[in-house]
């Protein structure tokens, strides 16, 4: 691994993806700045626009699972480039959109298919064959903290873009920005791939599907992931509105997502580095649990600007800090051949608990008023999520002659 010849310099594959997250997911964060603008502007519900970003997150994790398989067989450096165009004609696509059914389409479908080719579980195969496995948890921790210091970065730029220039122009100016991703791609070109050459690999891809998902711990880790996109993506989207609905000011909004961009990259760094020496299942529980309490101390407490400021501080050390300690756990269990592919199914679940999260935010809001119901579910699902990750078995497989039937060891 640590000849050149062998693998990507470590620094030049972690600023590339470093500065790839930052643009997908600072973007990808502040999507909730543009709901009252878009919904009061085109005269459309809540429910409208929450539909989109709900089709968005599950075109992503439908998506990512092929993206995986694309960059797990030919390289990851064309299907980025090709993800980061998609984003721009999506933003563009979302500014000139005048139905619901087209700003889905663009905000929804398109800029979905987008994310799956500019995020984790692309990237995270490039991490995981060209990093040691002693540092693998590390490396995708500080990936991971890049897309949290992305939406530190970017948040408030896009809610001064919103001001300054309008809704429109300014996604617009970000669209523009995506196309920065496309020579960063470059700087991901893997030797094993030069000359578009796929990887041989000694499972197949119906073997490693098979394995997997007849494995308990991988079906738990997948349980577990969905309750972490609910959670984030409804807080993500729903709190500004949630905020402006009690009366606060649209920068309390603005401040409290920047700072679960800051805190997170914090989180998600730690969560990487302790990956290194405690079993990630345990951090997984703790990350969950701990979500669950903050979303239930932050609804009993009366809402100032100052509860807004500590609940997203505290949110923003538990907001991707999963993301590199469930990567990590399925690369220690199958290892990194069909790390992307399996980093995509994992995803998808995750994706189908943002769906729910951002659509039945909309939904329960229309129906009754306010978000009550949906915070509840919240606190729920991270009780739960806590519990289904205590017995992950996170030791590497025990491959048979067979591989799809691989047994956990001892």
């Amino acid at each position: 691994m640590s000849s050149s010849q062998k693998s990507l310099s470590l620094a030049q594959m972690l600023l590339c993806s470093a500065a790839i997250v930052t643009l997908s997911m600072g973007v990808r964060h502040g999507f909730g700045l543009w709901l009252l603008p878009v919904t009061q502007s085109m005269d459309w519900t809540r429910q409208s626009f929450s539909l989109a970003i709900a089709i968005q997150n599950i075109s992503w994790g439908l998506a990512g699972v092929f993206a995986g398989m694309v960059a797990d067989k030919f390289g990851a450096t064309r299907l980025i480039m090709a993800g980061a165009v998609a984003y721009a004609l999506g933003l563009v696509g979302m500014a000139h959109a005048s139905t619901p059914f087209w700003f889905a389409s663009s905000a929804g479908v398109l800029i979905g298919l987008a994310q799956a080719g500019t995020t984790f579980a692309v990237l995270y195969g490039v991490i995981g064959r060209n990093v040691p496995a002693e540092r693998r948890s590390w490396a995708m921790g500080i990936t991971a903290a890049a897309g949290s210091f992305g939406q530190f970065l970017m948040v408030p730029v896009e809610g001064f873009l919103i001001s300054a220039f309008g809704w429109q122009n300014a996604l617009v100016m970000l669209g523009m920005a995506m196309l920065l991703i496309v020579p960063l791609a470059l700087g991901l070109r893997e030797p094993a791939f030069s000359g578009g050459h796929p990887a041989r690999r000694e499972q197949t891809i119906v073997q490693a599907i098979q394995e997997a998902f007849r494995y308990p711990s991988f079906q738990l880790l997948t349980a577990g992931f969905f309750v972490c996109g609910f959670q984030v993506v409804f807080i993500g989207v729903h709190l500004p509105s949630y905020l402006k609905d009690h009366g606060m000011a649209p920068q309390v909004a603005s401040y409290a997502l920047a700072l679960i961009g800051l805190f997170n990259v914090i989180g998600t760094y730690a969560a990487g580095s302790l990956g290194e020496r405690m079993r990630k299942t345990r951090i997984l529980a703790f990350i969950y649990l701990a979500r669950a309490v903050a979303i239930s101390v932050f609804l009993l407490v009366p809402l100032t600007p100052a509860s807004v400021y500590v609940f997203a501080s505290v949110m923003g050390l538990l907001w991707l800090s999963t993301v590199p300690a469930t990567n990590a756990a399925v690369a220690q269990i199958f290892g990194v051949a069909h790390l992307s592919m399996l980093g995509g199914f994992v995803f998808l679940s995750h994706q189908v608990g943002s769906f729910l999260g951002v659509w039945m935010g909309g939904l329960l809001y229309d129906l009754r008023g306010n978000y009550d119901v949906a915070w509840m579910i919240a606190i729920a699902l991270g009780v739960l999520a806590a519990l289904i990750n205590l017995p992950v078995n996170e030791a590497a497989i025990r491959r048979s002659a067979t591989p799809a039937q691989a047994t956990a060891p001892g």
